[in-house]
């Protein structure tokens, strides 16, 4: 296969560079990825300004791949390989982490993770969103060894494009690692932003408790919770259909 790999932490980040190792040997890889972290950019795109674009010489020599560093957001990584620097060539599947950090519920609207692999999807193509819950006892290694095998699985059985969300919990709980499909749950955060003043000047930071409102036994928190690899399917059409019906009916 011919994988795509892009990110929001960073072309440099562990997850990423877990991936690549472990595909690298039986699959031709690409690395896109943004040159900083870029963590809660959703589908956010460069308008205007140039992006600087920069080889992961690294990388390259590394895992004798082609990696690109791109100075703008997840997503600008994968449109920009996709219709640019790799448009003569094809693309199979496109992946997006692995996140240091869990991408559940709600989260997956703000998540530059999941809206870089949506940009594959956009394209047509098979997209994974992968991330690692970040007080997780299984490492980037292991979590990118036990996907590749799903990855294969998985493409293996589609000739179609999707979207899915993945999620590996904080511990597999003493069972074999399984992979569960759930739907997405509903997740908040209490006391989200922080107040500060220094020399007359006033800042919020972002933080906040987590508050789940929704993590019935379907959902990807529910999964998690329980030690399994949670696959959300998802979708790129926010129609609400119930009210488009009733208004269409009237």
């Amino acid at each position: 296969m011919r994988i795509l790999i892009g990110n929001d932490d960073g072309v440099e980040a562990r997850g990423l560079e877990a991936l690549v190792k472990v595909l690298h040997k039986d699959h031709e890889v690409i690395v896109a990825a943004p040159l900083h972290q870029q963590s809660g950019m959703s589908h956010a795109l460069t308008i205007g300004d140039s992006m600087e674009l920069v080889k992961n010489k690294r990388l390259e020599k590394l895992y004798g791949i082609e990696a690109w560093g791109v100075d703008g957001t997840p997503v600008d990584g994968v449109k920009l390989y996709l219709e640019e620097l790799g448009k003569k060539e094809s693309v199979d599947v496109v992946l997006s982490g692995i996140n240091n950090g869990a991408n559940l519920a709600t989260d997956i609207l703000y998540s530059g993770t999941v809206g870089a692999a949506r940009e594959g999807f956009l394209h047509d193509l098979p997209s994974f969103a992968i991330s690692l819950d970040a007080k997780s006892e299984i490492s980037f290694d292991m979590a990118a060894a036990i996907f590749k095998n799903y990855l294969e699985k998985t493409m293996a059985e589609h000739n179609h494009p999707f979207l899915y969300n993945i999620n590996f919990p904080q511990s597999f709980q003493d069972r074999k690692p399984e992979f569960l499909f759930s739907r997405q749950g509903r997740r908040d955060y209490l006391n989200a932003f922080i107040r500060q003043e220094k020399d007359g000047r006033i800042f919020y930071t972002v933080a906040g408790e987590i508050y789940d409102t929704d993590k019935g036994e379907a959902t990807d928190i529910y999964a998690t919770e329980q030690g399994f690899i949670s696959v959300t399917p998802l979708t790129t059409d926010l129609t609400d259909y119930q009210i488009l019906d009733e208004r269409l009916a009237q």
